[in-house]
């Protein structure tokens, strides 16, 4: 909403030494709040002055174009008093009509200077003005082009043409939220500067404040079957138009200033008491208008075609204008076409009517119309200013178009009126925590229009009809925190429970993230949504349950309307996101939950009025899909980067595994990886991750197809781990290391197995048999080849033996040792070399 500071003051006694930037503020304060504070004057710099043309001699030139070399008066603005010699290339002047000039020296929109210059034979000493060179819209000065021609007696020569333009007009420009359509209005407006100073009632002149004639039977017939959308349609009839009549500048500026174009006089007073008093208006041409108005709603199969050319296929919802020629208009949202005012309108039907906001928005939405008459109609205008809109618009039509109002006036309806509303009187003060009585409370609701009465314990407060947002006590509260001031509401932390501190949950999330990011991983964040083509780009089987999705109903993204059942195509994303910006080694890491559909039915739905049962809560969960949180773990490019220590080395699929077993040794938790295959793994790099024998999730070198689809280098890894699993058997407390004084016993053993045997199943196997006495135990060679024979391969352990008492003897470590490759033998069938 722009609204022009002079047009502000128009309607509020506002003190003079109020400046726009300090009256912006204290409207910002009450809500309403500031986009932008616009003065159009300083685009223009230096001496504009309104001149009299004293001659204008035309001389046609070799090109073709005829120019006027004129002499123009501009007092002693040019500190001669001498006429002023300029060159024109208009016509639409002539010799003793005022204009305006800008002298040398001064500087026009776009940083263009004016200076003295021969052209065409002369020297011009300056320029006469066009509307669209000062940077103002043409229609504003009756003319689509040409040059500025003042009305006679507009001003004296030499004079400043800046206050006769509104160049020195500021405009301030408010953001208005939905629930404030009443400041979609200069009316609205004025009555909140009002507020704002603290002004007595007399300082606010309400424009809808007026006598207006009484409802009579003279006026046009008027048929409203639907009540409920149309509470109130007022009726007027305006003839002797002349549709020729220019609009009075001063509408037609501050048409333009609030954003709005000067289409003819009769549409722009429409448009000017629309502004003025937030009422739409409309207006027919009562010429094409056959028998009754009337308002219903639309029937099957009805069309309309509205003002802006469109066939629209209506509703059975849509509320609609018709005669007996049948549909003529969308009742508060378009006219139509057939009815519309034109060039040649010279008696005008005048509607003034209330609409339900309801119908308004779905109507607007439902045909895709926005014009400023929804805007206000679908937000909810005042009903009982329909007469007094009307009767301006009457007004201002038999001023300045030269019309006569015929008698009758068609009032149809009642306005109706807001219930009351029941208000504890302590409950500002509850609700703020402002030091706010009973008696300034009701002081306040009456300042903003309400009318209070007291009752036993309670406030009833009727909401003024300007405010159709105000219906229950919480938004009387509202109002009485904005009149007292926002910036007074005491700022209190509320004060957080003693001993509880973090979760164990929250405890262990951490320790994983600093495990991961000690390892030399980063943390991403990504959106928790795919699509069909993540799914197939990991190629996942059309069995995976992966691909059983949870779709959104309003996804932000068409390409990714459901919720991720995994994280790696938002993980992998990152990656390749980062390769492209030159970021050659990657080791990222993300923790996010994941949804996965069940088989819990649809989520049952209750109302709000009523605390929903502990069997109602319980539905409620069960409807709802799992969301385990997981944890994805991406690389590619260097583990270990090259240097004067050696070569560096590039990360594979053990890098991989080792970043969930780094987690598993922070939460206490000893992890056994096994070979297996899941898509996006490669089939012969990928490793199933295990606790005793529940699986986590799986880690390895994704898939060469994979890489090549998303766009990653070949051999990049990665990891997916349950990891609510993880946290379920974590050690809350790691238990330090036991260190022994004792040395420690090496014992290694070379087994033969077949190569479908997993070395996690040997390794297991090795682990059991050799008791209590082995420290650690590692896979360090695995060879194949001739010596071994076809579908063999040796496997080489490390076995450290190391007793808390005392040191182990030969016999002690070889017994364990034997104990250890008979179990492997017995278990996985390994012939020890």
């Amino acid at each position: 909403m722009k609204a022009p500071v002079s047009w502000i003051r128009e309607h509020v006694d506002l003190p003079a030494d109020v400046t726009t930037d300090d009256l912006a503020r204290r409207l910002t304060a009450l809500g309403l709040k500031l986009e932008a504070i616009e003065r159009p004057g300083e685009q223009v710099t230096g001496p504009l002055v309104v001149g009299r043309v004293l001659s204008a001699d035309p001389e046609p030139q070799k090109n073709g174009k005829t120019i006027n070399w004129c002499a123009v008066d501009v007092g002693d603005a040019n500190g001669t008093g001498e006429p002023q010699g300029i060159v024109c290339g208009a016509h639409n002047f002539g010799v003793d009509d005022l204009v305006v000039v800008v002298l040398p020296g001064a500087v026009l929109p776009g940083d263009f200077a004016i200076a003295a210059r021969k052209t065409y034979g002369h020297v011009s000493a300056g320029m006469i003005c066009s509307a669209a060179e000062l940077g103002l819209p043409a229609e504003s000065f009756g003319s689509a082009d040409g040059i500025v021609v003042l009305p006679a007696g507009a001003g004296e020569p030499g004079q400043d043409a800046r206050g006769l333009l509104g160049l020195d007009e500021e405009v301030i420009e408010f953001e208005i939220n939905p629930d404030r359509a009443y400041a979609l209005s200069l009316r609205g407006v004025a009555r909140d500067a009002a507020l704002a100073y603290d002004l007595p009632a007399s300082a606010f002149h309400d424009p809808c404040l007026r006598e207006v004639p009484p409802a009579d039977d003279a006026g046009h017939p008027v048929r409203v079957e639907d009540e409920v959308g149309c509470p109130v349609f007022v009726a007027r009839t305006v003839s002797g138009i002349d549709p020729t009549a220019p609009t009075p500048t001063f509408m037609a500026r501050r048409l333009a200033l609030a954003g709005m174009r000067s289409v003819s006089v009769a549409v722009d007073v429409t448009n000017y008491v629309m502004l003025e008093t937030g009422r739409p208006i409309h207006g027919y041409d009562a010429d094409r208008l056959t028998g009754t108005v009337g308002v219903r709603r639309a029937r099957e199969g009805e069309r309309l075609t509205t003002l802006d050319g469109t066939v629209r296929a209506l509703a059975t919802d849509d509320l609609v204008v018709v005669d007996d020629s049948g549909i003529i208009g969308l009742g508060g949202v378009m006219g139509g076409q057939t009815t519309e005012m034109s060039a040649t309108t010279t008696r005008v039907l005048v509607e003034s009517a209330h609409w339900d906001a309801t119908s308004m928005f779905r109507t607007g939405r439902r045909h895709k119309i926005t014009s400023e008459a929804g805007k206000r109609n679908e937000r909810g205008v005042d009903p009982t200013i329909c007469e007094a809109a009307a009767d301006r618009v009457v007004e201002l039509l038999t001023t300045y178009a030269g019309g006569t109002a015929e008698p009758g006036v068609t009032v149809v309806g009642k306005a109706p009126q807001a219930p009351p509303i029941t208000m504890a009187r302590d409950l500002a003060a509850r609700v703020t925590g402002m030091d706010v009585d009973e008696t300034t409370a009701a002081t306040h609701l009456r300042a903003v229009g309400c009318e209070v009465a007291d009752g036993a314990g309670v406030l009833s407060v009727v909401p003024p009809p300007w405010r159709p947002d105000l219906t229950d006590p919480y938004d009387l509260v509202e109002e009485v925190a904005r009149v007292v001031g926002y910036d007074t509401v005491p700022s209190v932390l509320p004060t957080p429970p003693a001993g509880r501190g973090l979760t164990r949950g929250q405890r262990l999330r951490r320790r994983v993230g600093r495990a991961l990011a000690g390892a030399g991983h980063v943390e991403v964040i990504t959106f928790p949504f795919l699509g069909q083509v993540d799914l197939d780009r990991l190629g996942l089987p059309a069995d995976d349950e992966r691909r059983t999705v949870l779709r959104l109903a309003n996804p932000l993204s068409a390409e990714r309307p459901a919720m991720s059942t995994t994280l790696l195509p938002g993980v992998l994303e990152t990656v390749a996101r980062n390769l492209g910006r030159g970021a050659t080694d990657l080791a990222i890491f993300e923790t996010g939950t994941v949804t996965l559909p069940g088989g819990g039915g649809p989520t049952p739905i209750h109302g709000v009025d009523h605390r929903p049962t502990p069997e109602q809560v319980a539905a409620l969960d069960a409807a709802l899909p799992r969301q385990p949180l997981h944890l994805a773990v991406a690389m590619t490019g260097r583990r270990e980067r090259e240097g004067w220590w050696g070569p560096g080395r590039v990360a594979d699929w053990s890098d991989a595994v080792a970043s969930v077993r780094t987690v598993a040794d922070a939460l206490g938790l000893e992890l056994v990886a096994r070979a297996a295959q899941r898509a996006p793994w490669h089939p012969g790099r990928c490793a199933e991750l295990l606790i005793g024998s529940t699986s986590v999730g799986h880690a390895g070198e994704l898939h060469p197809r994979v890489c090549r689809d998303l766009g990653l280098p070949a051999r990049t890894v990665a990891a997916e781990v349950d990891l609510d699993v993880l946290l379920a058997h974590a050690v809350d407390v790691v238990p330090a290391p036991v260190l022994s004084d004792f040395p420690v016993a090496k014992e290694d053993v070379a087994l033969l197995v077949d190569d479908t045997v997993p070395s996690a199943d040997v390794a297991d196997a090795l682990r059991r048999g050799a008791g209590e006495l082995l420290e650690s135990l590692r896979l360090f060679d695995v060879y194949t080849g001739e010596q071994v024979g076809e579908g063999k391969r040796s496997l080489a352990f490390a076995l450290r033996f190391r007793a808390p008492d005392r040191t182990l003897t030969e016999q002690e470590t070889g017994a364990a040792r034997d104990a250890a490759v008979a179990v492997a033998t017995a278990e996985c069938g390994a012939v020890q070399r």
